[in-house]
């Protein structure tokens, strides 16, 4: 039986909330949290503040989605270089930091 597939979604309340200071840290994922064994899909982005229902959560700046085949990709990841300096380096900048996994199938 094969894996479920792991939805890791990561949303940042910075600091600054200036556009630049957003598209840093967006800039910032792109370079350390992208290519990791067992990603099969990456992105990271902005909110879009058009979005303005009821439903729409406001109170972050950046967003990062990745989609790890397995949960054992997604533990190696949480423990690899490359993302341990994203945090070293980013850490100061961030408010908030609000984490959602679950699995989910294709």
């Amino acid at each position: 039986m094969a894996e479920t597939q792991l939805a890791h979604m990561v949303y940042f309340t910075l600091h600054d909330d200036s556009p630049e200071a957003s598209e840093a840290l967006v800039q910032a994922c792109h370079k350390y949290l992208k290519n990791h064994p067992g990603v099969l899909y990456f992105s990271a982005g902005t909110r879009g503040t058009e979005f303005l229902r009821d439903v729409n959560d406001q109170e972050f700046h950046v967003v990062l989605n990745v989609i790890f085949d397995t949960k054992d990709s997604h533990d190696i990841y949480q423990i690899s270089a490359d993302h341990l300096k994203y945090i070293a380096e980013n850490k100061a900048k961030w408010a908030q930091v609000r984490v959602f996994d679950s699995y989910v199938t294709g």
